[in-house]
């Protein structure tokens, strides 16, 4: 069987832009402010440290970086996220698409998609691009979300039959436990009280 072909530049934007929410392991928010984004953004060099950059532009960034969670979710196979969440995403990234074109550009060598704008929409389009070349190497769906909902940390689902559903064995076990829980309190719900109330 062929190892998958990973361009890191491209899969390596995708899991950087969505790896930035506050999650259960600790991480904040990064895009919570103008300049958080704006930090992320210099920091891989999206942007120059010249350009203005509003609150505005920060949630613009979340609301694209959280339909694409979504989207990563779904590749994971998350029995949480319903028909009307992945077409609300996929009607944000559609518009998105919109909003921030794309350009490609063929030389001898190569051809590729960079973003057709410069500032935020650059940033945001540069992030659509990566999505974009990484689908078209037949790779995107091996991008997932960990269904574990305290983490959905973005990762790179290695395995043979890309049936990983979480980016660690922890929170794999995490979510074995909480539904080992869910069905004791099922089972005999004045068992699983005093439980409760004897740890209390």
């Amino acid at each position: 069987m062929e190892a998958p072909r990973w361009n890191g530049d491209t899969a390596a934007l995708v899991l950087s832009f969505v790896n930035t929410r506050a999650d259960g392991a600790g991480n904040v928010e990064i895009f919570g402010t103008a300049a958080g984004f704006a930090r992320w953004a210099t920091q891989r060099g999206l942007l120059d440290t010249a350009t203005v950059v509003t609150d505005s532009d920060a949630v613009a960034a979340r609301e694209l970086r959280d339909a694409l969670v979504t989207t990563l979710l779904t590749h994971a196979g998350d029995p949480d996220i319903g028909d009307a969440q992945v077409a609300e995403a996929e009607r944000y990234l559609r518009q998105a698409g919109v909003r921030y074109p794309l350009t490609t550009v063929v030389t001898a060598q190569t051809a590729q998609l960079l973003a057709g704008s410069s500032g935020v929409p650059g940033v945001l389009g540069s992030v659509l691009a990566a999505v974009t070349e990484t689908a078209q190497r037949g790779d995107w769906m091996r991008i997932k979300a960990c269904c574990n909902p305290p983490c959905h940390f973005g990762f790179v689902d290695r395995t043979r039959n890309r049936a990983a559903r979480f980016c660690s064995p922890g929170c794999g076990s995490q979510v074995s436990m909480r539904a080992l829980r869910q069905r004791r309190k099922q089972a005999d719900p004045a068992a699983a009280g005093e439980s409760a109330s004897g740890r209390a």
